[in-house]
């Protein structure tokens, strides 16, 4: 057992005082959303941009809440998620277009497509690229494998934590766009934990990873489970126990979940 409490945070998709007011519920941060959490550790699992109206404030909040959580002995961490590829991947290469064999590919197209504010590129600063660039893609923490994406496609860059999150970090800080792409399009797959073989697919990589139990965003709860948005209140646990869902579906209505963990259904 850790001597913190850890709480994990899904999609977030540009509605930064939904957010706000999500942490504030768990005593995370105060009325003027400054740090309240003490020494508790909060990572979120990417996807701030895209779709809502505030993006890019949504990660200023995040690397405000990291600094002041570093001067109280708490973590505040983020993992990148796919939209955050296609925000960074806009930025550099904008409507360039990429080696695809599915015809004509680009950055741009595929920005637009799944919802690109411009907005969020308008406010992007080098300072905030570069800062982006160097996030984690997986993490380790109390006895959780972190990742955005539900899917085997990291173990493409690496056999552990650390060798994705360097050959991804190597990418990100060069101008291949054909690499870049294949992160971008390897990072919108899902749906690896679903099914009779979904279980078998968490226990591979919890074995190669490490944790007891996979966390993820990505894939709307609601979708799974065939309901609408609005009806979710809590993360969803599946695979035979071994993966959980988080992302409520916040631009569809859902609800910013932010779980403590470990999370257990209630009876």
């Amino acid at each position: 057992m850790t001597d913190h409490p850890t709480f994990v945070v899904g999609d977030v998709h540009g509605y930064r005082d939904e957010l706000a007011d999500a942490l504030r519920d768990h005593e995370l941060v105060d009325d003027s959303d400054d740090w309240a959490g003490g020494t508790a550790h909060l990572w979120f699992l990417g996807d701030f941009v895209d779709r809502g109206p505030d993006g890019v404030a949504a990660i200023e909040l995040v690397r405000k809440l990291q600094e002041q959580a570093a001067e109280a002995g708490g973590l505040v961490e983020t993992l990148l998620g796919n939209h955050e590829i296609l925000l960074l991947g806009m930025y550099h290469f904008g409507d360039t277009a990429v080696p695809s064999d599915f015809g004509p590919r680009s950055f741009a197209r595929s920005w637009e497509i799944n919802g690109g504010q411009l907005s969020d590129q308008d406010d992007l600063t080098e300072e905030l690229v570069t800062w982006l660039s160097e996030r984690p893609l997986v993490t380790v923490t109390a006895d959780h494998l972190l990742m955005h994406s539900d899917t085997l496609e990291y173990l493409e860059w690496g056999e552990t934590a650390e060798e994705i999150n360097e050959a991804v970090r190597e990418v990100l800080t060069g101008t291949d766009r054909a690499q870049w792409w294949d992160v971008w399009r390897r990072m919108t797959t899902r749906y690896a934990f679903r099914g009779p073989h979904g279980q078998d697919a968490a226990e591979t990589l919890l074995e190669q990873l490490g944790g007891e139990r996979i966390v993820h965003g990505h894939s709307v709860i609601a979708d799974q489970l065939g309901i609408h948005p609005a009806q979710i209140e809590a993360p969803f646990l599946y695979a035979g126990g071994k993966a959980l869902g988080i992302d409520g579906g916040l631009f569809v209505g859902g609800p910013c979940l932010v779980v403590e963990l470990p999370w257990e259904p209630h009876d």
